[in-house]
């Protein structure tokens, strides 16, 4: 029903039930860990009117484990990404798993899945600082995209010397794509959301 995969390495997909609605993944050597995401499997999708909060619950031999909310994930929304790199420990709030036995192993955190009313997860509110911000996400894919159609037309570019007479081929002048990549990159910044008006 659920993945997860550990900062690029490590992918999960034997998630251990701990109840009927919900679900854990041990994530072991999570110091060395910055980002987790979680995915539904295309399996098995929620109920109608069902998501998957998800948490996460930092070892602590001392007072039991702290789960956090990190966000959720539903069928229109089928994976998330998670900073888990500046969570503190003790610092959680409530949450659905109950006093669960904690993994026995220091360095050995859990990512939880537990499944709940839609209208619940939206009022919820994840710890902060867990959520990747959709935004820059689509800023690092913005300049990508730029530098990728940049560099793919400038592998064509040829002198005006070295042009042969082609009547079915049109030519663009390099300095026009380059002022459009400039003046996008400079729009971009200034607001990333311009292209939507």
């Amino acid at each position: 029903m659920f993945g997860c995969l550990v900062a690029g390495r490590l992918v999960q997909t034997d998630a251990q039930q701990v109840a009927g609605d919900k679900f854990v993944f041990n994530l072991p050597d999570y110091e060395n860990v910055n980002h987790v995401v979680v995915f539904m499997l295309g399996t098995v999708p929620f109920p109608v009117g069902m998501g998957g909060a998800v948490y996460f619950s930092f070892p602590d031999p001392v007072g039991g484990q702290v789960w956090q909310l990190l966000g959720f994930i539903t069928n229109e929304k089928p994976s998330a990404i998670f900073k888990i790199s500046k969570l503190k420990p003790g610092e959680g709030a409530e949450h659905p798993f109950g006093m669960m036995p904690a993994p026995h192993l220091a360095s050995m955190a859990q990512v939880g899945v537990s499944i709940e009313p839609l209208e619940q997860l939206v009022q919820q509110t994840p710890v902060p600082g867990a959520t990747v911000s959709a935004v820059d996400s689509f800023i690092q894919f913005t300049q990508k995209m730029l530098d990728s159609l940049y560099n793919y037309s400038s592998s064509f570019a040829i002198s005006q010397s070295q042009m042969t007479p082609n009547p079915s081929e049109m030519f663009i002048p390099a300095s026009s794509i380059l002022k459009w990549y400039e003046n996008f990159q400079r729009r971009m910044a200034q607001n990333p959301n311009f292209w939507k008006t």
